[in-house]
C-alpha cells in the first residue's frame, strides 16, 4: 500500500504544518486540500511546491529536488521535508511600545490581515530561514516584522501629533509593512490602529497641550507641581520656602490662548437741556439736539465767580445779573 502524505485535522487559524515523516517513498500519494499548498524542504531550502490535488510522487513531478540531490525514481527512499502552507487569509493582533520625540512612552495595539502569497519564497525566507516550522512561530515573526515597522513610525512624532494623527500614520505604517511581508512572500491585506495610551503623567500633558499652552508652560507647570510635592515630603519645609521658589519657577507668564479683545468702558454726561445720557465728546445731544459745547461764562460783578452767559442771577450769591 502506497505512502499517503496529508495534512489532517486543521484548525482554523493554522498556518503551516509540518509533515512529521521526512523518509519519502517513490510513488506515495501526497494530497493537498482547498487552498493548501505543499512545499518539499530540504536542507533549509525549498524546491518543488505542490498546489491542491492528489499527487503521485515521481521524478517528474520533483524535477528541482530530482535534479539538485541525483534522485532515482525506485531507489531506496529519499529524505525531504514537507510543509503545508494554507493560502487563505488570516487575523493577527500586535501591539508594541514606543517613546514620541519628548520620550514620552506610548503603547499602541490593533490587527492586521495577511495571506501567503508566495509558498516558495515563503518556506525559503520563514519556514527555513527562521526556523518558524509551527502557526506559533510564524505568527510571532510576522508581528515582530510588524511592531518594529510602527515603532520606526511613531517614533518620528511628538506626543500630541501621535495622538491626533492615527490615520495618517496608519497608512504609512501599512505601506511600510506590505513592502516588509512582501519580501517573505505575504501580501499585507489591512492593517489597523485599535488604541493608543501613554502614561498618566504624559497624560495630563496631553491635556493642556490641548488647552493650547505651549510646551514650555506645561513644562514649568509640570516643575512647579514638582517642587510642590518635595516641599510637602521634605521635613521642616515650610510654606515660606514655596512662596520664594514658586515665582523664581514661574518667572515668565503662561501662554494660554489669548483672549477676545476687552471692548472699551464709554463714558457719559447729561444733557444740559434734557438730562439725556450722551456719551462724552459728543457735540450735540441725540435726544434734543442741544448743543453739548462748554458754555461761555462772564465774571459775576458781587462775587466774582462763572456765570453762564444768558443767566439772570448769579448762581452762587444771587446778584441779579444785568
Amino acid at each position: 500500500m502506497p505512502q499517503v502524505i496529508e495534512w489532517r485535522g486543521a484548525a482554523q487559524d493554522d498556518i503551516v504544518f509540518r509533515y512529521p515523516v521526512e523518509s519519502i517513498q517513490w510513488g506515495a500519494q501526497l494530497v493537498v486540500h482547498e487552498y493548501e499548498v505543499a512545499v518539499f524542504l530540504r536542507d533549509g531550502k525549498a524546491y518543488d511546491v505542490f498546489p491542491a490535488g492528489r499527487h503521485t510522487l515521481t521524478t517528474q513531478n520533483l524535477p528541482v529536488l530530482s535534479k539538485v540531490f541525483s534522485l532515482v525514481f525506485g531507489k531506496t527512499p529519499f529524505t525531504a521535508t514537507i510543509i503545508y502552507v494554507a493560502q487563505k487569509q488570516f487575523a493577527g493582533k500586535w501591539g508594541a511600545k514606543a517613546q514620541t520625540t519628548e520620550l514620552a512612552p506610548l503603547m499602541v495595539h490593533g490587527t492586521f490581515w495577511f495571506r501567503i502569497g508566495d509558498p516558495n519564497l515563503f518556506v525559503n525566507q520563514v519556514v527555513g530561514g527562521q526556523g518558524a516550522y509551527t502557526s506559533e512561530q510564524v505568527d510571532e515573526f510576522l508581528r515582530g516584522i510588524i511592531n518594529e515597522r510602527v515603532i520606526d513610525e511613531v517614533s518620528k512624532y511628538d506626543l500630541a501629533t501621535a495622538f491626533t494623527k492615527l490615520n495618517e500614520t496608519s497608512t504609512t505604517v501599512k505601506v511600510n509593512i506590505n513592502d516588509a511581508l512582501g519580501r517573505i512572500g505575504t501580501d499585507l491585506v489591512d492593517f489597523k490602529f485599535e488604541g493608543i495610551d501613554t502614561s498618566d503623567e504624559f497624560r495630563d500633558r496631553l491635556f493642556w497641550l490641548r488647552q493650547r499652552m505651549s510646551g514650555s508652560d506645561v513644562l514649568r507647570m509640570e516643575t512647579m507641581k514638582d517642587v510642590g510635592k518635595s516641599l510637602a515630603t521634605s521635613p521642616g519645609a515650610g510654606l515660606g520656602a514655596g512662596m520664594v521658589l514658586f515665582p523664581q519657577i514661574a518667572n515668565t507668564p503662561m501662554q494660554y490662548a489669548p483672549p477676545a479683545a476687552a471692548q472699551p468702558q464709554t463714558s457719559f454726561v447729561s444733557c444740559p437741556k434734557c438730562q439725556a445720557n450722551v456719551p462724552q465728546g459728543s457735540k450735540f445731544c441725540p435726544n434734543c439736539g442741544n448743543t453739548m459745547a462748554a458754555p461761555q461764562t462772564t465774571a459775576c460783578p458781587n462775587c466774582g465767580k462763572p456765570v453762564s452767559i444768558g443767566a439772570k442771577f448769579c448762581p452762587e450769591c444771587g446778584q441779579k445779573i444785568g
